[in-house]
């Protein structure tokens, strides 16, 4: 296991530019005192808060791959400090990474809370299981009442991670977020359509 984000992600390249352009001391520190230790409190209730997220794969010629995977709130669970995983629903059938997945397993997750602008970035090496090799994984992945065709499952073993600035993230909400900031005003204005109502009613209108 990697000891942390930097080991993995900063090449030769990487920092022969951080050392051009002047950051290059302040991310050695970063790399001597990071250790992974497995996921916190804090990473995996993040993680469990989450409604999507980016996976990035590469395939056999090279190039990249990102997909956006989602579901309800918490379809990415946390199995353990070192592990998560998710059940693959059926999609479009084109398999682009899952088939990465078969000749090169590392893959890096990019998970981002748009409201509270927080990001989380992680490097893991995915593990397909399909669902008749392993009925205890799948009863802990299960979602209830989510009505999509399972056709696998994916288990990634965490590497390191790190979080990012929240610079240039734009605030979005989904729906659900805006309905719940609203439900105060929504009391509120019932309330006065009630109270209007019974003064009607007292002046014969």
């Amino acid at each position: 296991m990697a000891n942390n984000f930097a080991e993995i992600g900063f090449s030769a390249a990487a920092k022969k530019l951080q050392e051009k352009h002047g950051s290059r001391k302040t991310y050695s520190r970063m790399e001597s005192q990071t250790v992974y230790l497995g996921l916190g409190k804090h990473e995996q209730s993040f993680i469990a808060q989450r409604d999507s997220f980016y996976m990035a794969t590469s395939g056999e010629n090279g190039f990249p791959y990102i997909q956006h995977r989602g579901g309800p709130k918490g379809f990415l669970k946390v199995l353990d400090e070192n592990r998560l995983g998710f059940i693959d629903f059926k999609g479009n059938m084109q398999y682009i990474s899952v088939g990465n997945i078969a000749t090169n397993n590392k893959v890096s997750l990019f998970m981002v809370d748009y409201p509270n602008k927080r990001r989380l970035k992680l490097y893991a090496k995915a593990e397909i299981v399909e669902l008749k090799d392993n009925t205890e994984l799948l009863q802990n992945l299960d979602l209830e009442d989510y009505k999509f065709q399972p056709e696998r499952m994916m288990v990634f073993n965490i590497e390191a991670f790190d979080w990012n600035c929240p610079q240039h993230i734009t605030p979005r909400f989904t729906i659900e977020e805006v309905e719940e900031a609203l439900k105060p005003q929504y009391e509120h204005i019932k309330n006065l359509e009630a109270e209007i109502t019974v003064l009607k009613a007292k002046l014969g209108l």
